[in-house]
């Protein structure tokens, strides 16, 4: 029997099954979840912790620091070790942080053990890295498009979650109860996903970290993309980093399960971008980020209607996070694309620009909004909006004017099927 094919059998991956991708997004996002549960909450949690409105937004901005620390130190290692006991002992980590912070009396343990969650969540980065890695050549947007709508539907339905459990329970129960869902998930990953081969290139740990520079500065996708995630996220920060200070005041007065229930409008507009990945995968990921940086900018017209329309401001969540989840997901798969192999280190500098765009869109919303109000905070969202707009027709423009080709988005060694050639803008 000839063994002529076995070079080309081995060097497909064996994909994910339907289940360990749905396992896989629904681990994601209850993990990334854990850092969004404060945001319908500030102002009772400022009052049980005597924390100023002022420095309410210090909550988003120390989980987000811990989030970009874990980015830097923590996902990189996926690309030395076996993701899945990564992904595992973080998910363990998770829930002793959020012990810590339901049984915080004070304020220094609060923020410190909010800052250590951040840290560990970023293990939703190293889940899409395995998922990607995992995944045979023709289903890796769609695995990175599903998992991304898991942390996505994470980052919304947190606070409808945590909105509805705190109106009856109170704020702490919403992460005594996160903390034992981590470790039954933290159960069910180390049971149900197989694992992932180690990586036959190690790299220095210390080359590991600096890779967020060299991309920058050395690969124009990544850098592209990545300032598109920046100011992307940003404008995402800034909605709902900021949207329970206007609801809970008058003329609305709404309670945190009420503030909470916008997340589901946030959660149908990411749903309604979950198939961006398979698009992506056919060639037409160009076209998704043009249409999604201009709804992006849109949707600030409706949102700046808060107070006097509800039903204005919900269509702009949709909208919003239709554009936002649908820009998000393109931008990972063209990343990863670079360089399969190394996908940690790709999805995780990457990544690195949403934690800083959110953390400061959201911290620079709360502080506008002290001074000038929602007017001013969505003037602030129209505005990075616009940035994203600004960067993709810049990009698209210097193109069409030297003539340069639409190159791939990853080395020609990379190039499985054929099927991400003219994706680039």
């Amino acid at each position: 029997m000839s063994h002529s094919c076995a070079p080309e059998i081995t060097r497909t991956p064996p994909g994910l099954r339907t289940g360990s991708t749905t396992l896989l997004a629904v681990a994601a996002g209850l993990l990334v979840a854990n850092i969004y549960y404060a945001q319908p909450m500030l102002t009772w949690i400022g009052r049980d912790m005597g924390v100023a409105e002022s420095d309410l937004g210090l909550v988003t901005a120390l989980t987000q620091a811990g989030l970009l620390t874990g980015l830097i130190l923590l996902v990189p290692l996926g690309d030395r070790y076996r993701k899945r006991t990564l992904i595992v002992w973080q998910t363990l980590a998770a829930a002793v942080g959020l012990a810590a912070i339901a049984m915080a009396t004070a304020t220094w343990v609060f923020f410190l053990a909010n800052a250590i969650v951040g840290v560990v969540a970023s293990v939703a980065q190293l889940i899409t890295a395995y998922g990607a890695t995992v995944s045979a050549p023709e289903q890796r947007g769609r695995a990175v498009g599903v998992i991304t709508s898991g942390v996505v539907l994470g980052i919304l339905l947190a606070r409808t979650i945590s909105g509805a459990l705190a109106d009856v329970l109170g704020w702490r129960s919403v992460y005594f109860a996160s903390a034992a869902v981590m470790l039954v998930l933290a159960g069910a990953l180390r049971r149900a996903l197989p694992a992932d081969p180690l990586p036959t290139e190690r790299r220095p740990y210390g080359q590991l970290i600096g890779s967020l520079f060299t991309l920058t500065v050395r690969e124009p996708v990544f850098r592209t993309r990545s300032l598109l995630g920046l100011f992307m996220f940003a404008a995402f920060g800034a909605l709902w980093g900021s949207m329970a200070l206007p609801l809970s005041d008058g003329p609305w007065h709404l309670s945190i399960g009420q503030i909470g229930l916008f997340g589901i409008a946030g959660a149908a507009g990411a749903l309604g971008a979950a198939r961006a990945g398979a698009l992506a995968d056919r060639g037409w990921g160009g076209r998704i980020t043009g249409a999604s940086v201009v709804l992006l900018t849109a949707s600030w017209l409706l949102i700046g209607q808060l107070p006097s329309i509800l039903v204005l401001l919900t269509i702009g969540i949709v909208v919003l996070d239709l554009a936002g989840q649908a820009l998000h997901v393109i931008n990972q798969d063209l990343i990863v694309r670079i360089d399969p192999a190394a996908s940690s280190v790709l999805i995780g500098s990457y990544m690195v620009y949403y934690s800083l765009g959110f953390g400061g869109g959201a911290y620079a919303a709360t502080a506008v909004y002290s001074s000038g109000g929602w007017t001013a905070v969505c003037l602030l969202g129209a505005a990075l909006s616009l940035a994203a707009t600004a960067i993709w027709a810049f990009d698209t423009l210097r193109d069409r004017r030297t003539g340069a080709p639409r190159t791939r988005a990853f080395p020609t060694h990379h190039a499985e099927s054929g099927t991400a050639t003219d994706q680039l803008r």
